[in-house]
């Protein structure tokens, strides 16, 4: 089917994405009440922050070891693994969570995904040429686009069964999903050249070995200023994301009164403007427009921020124009950044630098969950103006690695 469809598709690609909807429609489901879930089961908010920060911590020391454990076990074996592990095991325990320690424990197993996470793009990228990354990128956003017109199917589940019963239903819908999409991707996927590699020669130089190997992947990081721009610009959207994730529904529901069962509209608002955007923008925005494509992204990102801090309303015409730019934004900007991130790290040395890349990111990340909840419990716009400010400097960066380009251009 995916072989029809998308006759670009080849190789791992396909067996990736053909199976992608089975984890991204239950998370979108779920994703848009798990902070409220935890608040409704009496975790605070400053208690949301810490947890969030304790996942990323994890996230770090798994993002450490992921590189190795990808060189390691192979891109399939490791990314069978630690899915099962991190997503089908934790979503169970949060579907059965009582009180905050069951949500530390959950969050804790759920931190070992930077593993397979790496693997992932791993196993999708490197056997796909360069030339075609952009297109893999963009259908994988059109498939999380899809998943988010499920996400009132969650509201559906609320409204009936309630808040906390319709959220645990949710959780276990994406244990049975998710376990389902990492057997059906493992049967459908091969091991890459390069991972068979990668497992010889790391098997070859060992565990102490390879774990010192590592500080050439740092090196690799600093080693170009391009390199290092786009990085930066990485790391900002990943911190916006955080922020977003964990604050934006509580936001909605708790400051501006909006219905909790009205929350999910806006993932299924955002999916219906995001395939509009890809049918009538991305196809005109040409190969050399790419990063400004990007810019225009964060700015509008940066608009949908403001109208919901500036002028807070439940008003849901005006939300769901903040929604309507956040999506157009999220969208002509997420691919590009993606395949421009993935084409600036070597293949040879890939999971080693894109693990030490997470590592960064998680490392810079993780404070986000703590400063979101003071800042919360503060103000709740706050977190909203430090997302609008991510997006404010990631544009300035973008602006400066454009620059850059067109001065080496003229050389």
């Amino acid at each position: 089917m995916a072989r029809t469809l998308f006759p670009r598709l080849r190789g791992n690609s396909r067996g990736c994405l053909a199976f992608e909807p089975f984890f991204l429609i239950p998370y979108s489901m779920m994703a848009t009440y798990a902070t409220l879930y935890m608040y409704e089961l009496g975790v605070t908010e400053t208690n949301i922050g810490w947890i969030t920060t304790l996942g990323l911590i994890v996230q770090v020391l798994s993002s450490f070891m992921s590189g190795y454990l990808t060189d390691r076990m192979g891109r399939k074996r490791a990314i069978l693994i630690f899915d099962v592990l991190s997503w089908s095991v934790a979503m169970l325990i949060f579907a059965f969570s009582q009180n905050v320690w069951f949500f530390v424990i959950a969050t804790f197993i759920n931190g070992l995904q930077r593993v397979p996470h790496v693997a992932f793009y791993c196993l999708i990228v490197e056997d796909t040429p360069k030339k075609d990354r952009t297109y893999v990128f963009t259908l994988l956003q059109i498939i999380g686009v899809i998943g988010g017109l499920f996400a009132p199917l969650g509201g559906l589940l609320v409204d009936y069964y309630g808040l906390v019963d319709g959220t645990r239903i949710m959780y276990v819908l994406c244990s049975v999903l998710m376990t389902f999409q990492f057997i059906g991707r493992h049967l459908t996927t091969k091991e890459t050249e390069m991972g068979y590699r990668k497992m010889k020669e790391t098997k070859e130089l060992g565990l102490k070995k390879s774990l010192i190997d590592y500080s050439g992947a740092i090196r690799d990081l600093f080693a170009s200023r391009s390199l290092m721009l786009i990085f930066v610009v990485y790391i900002l959207f990943n911190f916006q994301m955080t922020l977003k994730t964990t604050y934006l529904s509580l936001y909605l529901a708790d400051f501006l009164k909006v219905d909790s069962g009205l929350i999910s509209l806006v993932p299924a608002v955002s999916s219906i403007i995001m395939l509009l955007a890809l049918w009538f923008i991305m196809p005109k925005i040409p190969a050399e427009g790419e990063t400004r494509s990007m810019m225009a992204g964060f700015a509008l990102s940066m608009l949908s921020n403001v109208m919901l801090v500036l002028w807070p309303t439940s008003n849901l015409a005006w939300i769901g124009l903040s929604t309507v730019l956040a999506a157009v934004g999220l969208m002509i900007s997420s691919p590009y950044l993606e395949a421009a991130v993935q084409n600036a790290i070597d293949d040879e040395k890939r999971a080693k630098v894109f693990s030490m890349l997470s590592v960064v990111i998680l490392l810079l990340t993780s404070p986000a969950g703590i400063v979101g909840g003071w800042a919360y419990a503060l103000d709740p716009r706050i977190p909203i103006w430090i997302i609008t400010a991510s997006f404010a400097a990631a544009f300035v960066f973008l602006m400066i690695y454009l620059n850059r380009g067109r001065g080496k251009a003229h050389l």
